[in-house]
């Protein structure tokens, strides 16, 4: 694969993460904006948000965006220490 190709689809997968993430955030601006009854985020049940729709925004930009992260961290990592001729 050339190096062109390459970072085509890095970025491609990049974009990907960054409006999963982006969706994550306005879809938790939403579900505050609405303000259900027992809705307290805490910020992996240590740093306690306000229930507003900009808590709860945070709340889902944070959360996504690291779970997200580290497994794409994963796969990068992988991607570049397993050789495709080994498999052949």
């Amino acid at each position: 694969m050339s190096e062109v190709e390459a970072r085509s689809g890095r970025q491609i997968v990049l974009r990907l993460y960054v409006a999963i993430v982006v969706l994550a955030g306005v879809m938790g601006f939403v579900l505050g904006s609405i303000r259900p009854e027992n809705l307290e985020p805490e910020l992996f049940s240590v740093i306690a948000l306000p229930p507003t729709p900009f808590g709860v925004a945070i709340y889902g930009f944070v959360t996504i965006g690291i779970v997200l992260g580290v497994l794409l961290g994963l796969v990068v990592y992988v991607s570049e220490r397993v050789d495709d001729a080994a498999g052949s």
